[in-house]
């Protein structure tokens, strides 16, 4: 939350930030993960509380900022024997801000099937967190293509802006 309202006010008070980053702890679960009331539920409230005050901040300056929430690991399907999840290979990512096509999930879900889960543990990716950072900073920042030298980008962007 704070380092969310610090943003908003370099935003506001028009300083020529282009990036930031914030870091958020507490996402590592390997014990005691819960449910709807656990550990990683109540961590989930806390950053769509910060994000909903984030946008209600910048109000319409929102129009000129795109926000991208993410892990660099994702979560194993079953729970380990301390009640959480250990480090797993694909990982969800958010992205809210102006000109995003909101409300749908982008990405190919491979399902939970046994014979779908990587190395029979974890989801698998679906999309390379760089297409979506191309794409980012192709269509927000006006970023030419090559932002990750050596890496084969995808023949068409995810569609993630209007």
């Amino acid at each position: 939350g704070q380092s969310l309202r610090q943003i908003a006010q370099l935003i506001r008070a028009d300083v020529g930030l282009e990036i930031t980053f914030a870091d958020v702890g507490g996402w590592d679960t390997h014990v005691g993960q819960g449910n709807e009331r656990g550990q990683l539920a109540n961590r989930l409230r806390e950053l769509a509380a910060a994000l909903a005050a984030f946008t209600q901040d910048l109000g319409d300056r929102m129009a000129d900022v795109a926000v991208v929430t993410m892990s660099e690991f994702g979560r194993t399907v079953a729970e380990n024997g301390n009640r959480g999840t250990d480090h797993g290979h694909a990982t969800a990512m958010l992205v809210i801000g102006g000109g995003v096509r909101g409300g749908k999930v982008y990405g190919r879900w491979p399902g939970l099937a046994q014979v779908r889960l990587h190395e029979g543990r974890d989801l698998a990716v679906t999309t390379d967190f760089r297409a979506l950072f191309t794409e980012v900073a192709a269509r927000h920042l006006g970023v030419p293509a090559g932002l990750f030298p050596g890496w084969a980008q995808p023949a068409s962007l995810i569609g993630l802006f209007g």
